[in-house]
């Protein structure tokens, strides 16, 4: 597969195209203690006897460490291999995860990520292909539309919950909903536990059809998966190493509404200053930084401008007179 990069303001992201359509998609931001970064940090606790503890890296994040050898003491440098990526949940934040290395030091972008999963990368301005928009806006929603039905997305700190609605006939709505649940999988950039509330289903022959196409449409995605019961519920299980970009518009609603301001500025193409509209907290995430970023690709004069009355990721950019 070719996935096609964006090294943005803020944040890298990607997406897999096939026959002119997103078929997944990543982000990663540029802040963030990404699987594969490899740094020294300190070790802040250890239990006695145990092989886990605590971590804080130079930067000031704590981390989750096990494995750790028995010569490892409190206050003594350490260097550590991240291997999950911190992930917001409701009310708290599920630390990163770490383990003890003898590599290099390295800070993997998102493209020599992927690179090292074997797929094909190539670096872009802009994607060649539209629907980037559309798959943040499906995110910070959290309801797909369907032939026939909907999706609703809810992340718990257990798992991924979909619920599964609609008009058709359960065995209709049930593989409508599978094709479009196989495919949100992998433009979510979902992972861990998902489990699917279908509608039920009697005949244990359509149960099995449901399955099937949910086989069908995961070959090519790590997992396990249960069998659907009788009460129409089925479970996912895959890696979770980093927060889905529906984690990340759940619980860094803001923060991810921000990057995109960044990324429609650089895409005006007419001429004069850039005028960033935005909710006033999202201003507050604009850090100087970017902005100047933001003037030097572009070349223009950045102005901001808030409302209130704009949804945290209904900000907007556009050209005005200079």
């Amino acid at each position: 597969m070719t996935w096609y990069v964006e090294e943005g303001i803020g944040e890298d992201r990607a997406i897999c195209v096939s026959d002119g359509e997103i078929v997944a998609a990543r982000i990663q931001w540029q802040d963030d203690l990404a699987p594969g970064h490899v740094e020294d940090a300190v070790l802040v606790s250890r239990s006695a006897g145990s092989s886990r503890g605590t971590a804080r890296f130079a930067n000031g994040s704590e981390v989750l460490v096990d494995k750790l050898p028995r010569d490892a003491r409190e206050g003594a440098p350490i260097r550590l291999q991240i291997m999950r990526s911190a992930i917001g949940e409701t009310g708290r934040l599920k630390r990163a995860q770490a383990r003890p290395t003898d590599l290099p030091s390295a800070q993997p972008t998102l493209a020599q990520a992927i690179a090292a999963g074997g797929d094909a990368v190539k670096i872009v301005r802009r994607f060649p292909v539209a629907g980037w928009e559309d798959i943040l806006a499906d995110a910070f929603a959290r309801e797909i539309m369907f032939e026939g039905g909907t999706l609703v997305f809810s992340p718990t700190p257990a798992m991924v919950l979909v619920d599964v609605d609609g008009t058709l006939p359960p065995r209709e709505l049930g593989l409508a909903a599978a094709t479009a649940i196989t495919q949100c999988i992998r433009q979510f950039d979902l992972g861990g536990s998902v489990g699917i509330d279908f509608p039920t289903l009697e005949a244990k022959a359509d149960r099995r059809t449901i399955d099937l196409a949910l086989e069908d449409g995961l070959s090519d995605w790590p997992h396990e998966r249960t069998s659907m019961n009788g009460f129409g519920f089925v479970q996912l299980v895959s890696r979770l190493s980093r927060p889905s970009l529906l984690h990340r518009a759940t619980h860094s609603r803001s923060q991810l509404a921000a990057r995109q301001i960044m990324r429609q500025a650089e895409g005006v193409m007419e001429p004069g200053a850039l005028l960033l509209t935005v909710h006033p907290a999202i201003a507050e995430r604009l850090l100087p930084e970017w902005q100047a970023e933001l003037a030097r690709r572009t070349g223009r004069e950045i102005r901001l401008k808030t409302d209130p009355g704009l949804a945290l990721e209904g900000g907007f950019a556009q050209a005005i007179p200079l």
